[in-house]
């Protein structure tokens, strides 16, 4: 991604943006903040081409039978979607709206003492209301970050105060920060790991909503090479006032000397996009990707035509 991309990625959800929603919260309550996202979410669809083009990617694959005109009014549901998760996100914090919460497969989390596990997460439905639903755990989370990443969400969710129990692992320390987590795995703690964007780690290449795509790997690398077991977590809005949190898949990756250790990642990663496209044929707009993780495998297949 170029610059002028991140530094424009950066200004959605910044420091301004959430004073301003959080103000309207106040002032107008719940329903009122929604309401103001169906103006300002025109303004993205008119003028964020950067957001339009990566939101248009997963539209486009996921409504393939939908007209063009139509689409595009898929993707500004899709952004007023993100609003309403990001509001409710700061409510949340409040205390003064209550979201009902539904957790389903909980008897999938580990519960061998004192053994770590990993969680492998999307960008999917609401963050706050899935640290709602680890905090159940009464366990460490560790979240592998970029250090730039979104510094106001950080915020917001108190993501490292000293009385969490929410920790972040930066991806650009040495080795990618491999060797703080397999020390949180040991102390018995989670580490969360984003599965569906590369960012500038390695990939594999599988099939995603019909296409080939690019997905990251090192999730499925550190489970093998740690012993630990790997959950998938996926989350959703299903309500004005009700989220729904998922653990539908637990894997144990082992390695095998009968075959190549990337092409077992691919085969883990692929189990993986499998029942993500699943779930997003049940909440197809609580998707908020906002990359073409097409677009790297046109490249990799363009290099090796060459």
């Amino acid at each position: 991604m170029s610059r002028n991309r991140t530094r424009q990625a950066k200004r959605r959800g910044n420091r301004a943006g959430i004073w301003f929603f959080t103000a309207a919260l106040r002032l107008t309550g719940l329903r009122g903040a929604y309401g103001l996202l169906y103006i300002v979410c025109i303004y993205y669809l008119l003028f964020d081409r950067t957001a339009v083009r990566a939101a248009r990617a997963y539209i486009m694959r996921r409504f393939s039978d939908r007209s063009p005109a139509t689409r595009q009014i898929v993707i500004y549901r899709l952004f007023i979607e993100q609003g309403k998760n990001l509001i409710d996100r700061h409510a949340m914090l409040t205390g003064a709206y209550p979201f009902k919460l539904k957790i389903q497969g909980m008897e999938n989390i580990p519960s061998e003492p004192g053994k770590g596990f990993i969680l492998l997460t999307s960008h999917l439905g609401n963050w706050q209301i899935v640290m709602q639903a680890l905090q159940k755990m009464n366990r460490t989370v560790h979240l592998l970050m970029r250090p730039e990443d979104n510094a106001a969400v950080r915020d917001a969710m108190q993501v490292d105060a000293e009385s969490s129990r929410i920790k972040v692992i930066s991806s650009e320390q040495y080795l990618g920060g491999v060797v703080e987590m397999m020390q949180a795995l040991e102390r018995g703690d989670v580490v969360s790991i984003m599965g569906d964007r590369v960012y500038q780690a390695d990939g594999v290449m599988v099939e995603f909503l019909r296409d080939p795509a690019v997905f990251p790997y090192s999730a499925f690398h550190l489970a093998a090479s740690s012993g630990c077991p790997l959950v998938i977590l996926l989350s959703a809005k299903t309500g004005a006032d009700s989220y729904t949190v998922d653990l539908p898949k637990v894997f144990h990756p082992v390695w095998t000397q009968k075959m190549v250790k990337k092409e077992q990642l691919q085969i883990w990663v692929q189990q993986y996009v499998r029942v993500l496209e699943s779930y997003l044929d049940k909440h197809p707009l609580q998707y908020f990707i906002f990359h073409d993780v097409w677009e790297e495998a046109r490249r990799r297949m363009q290099k090796e035509s060459v």
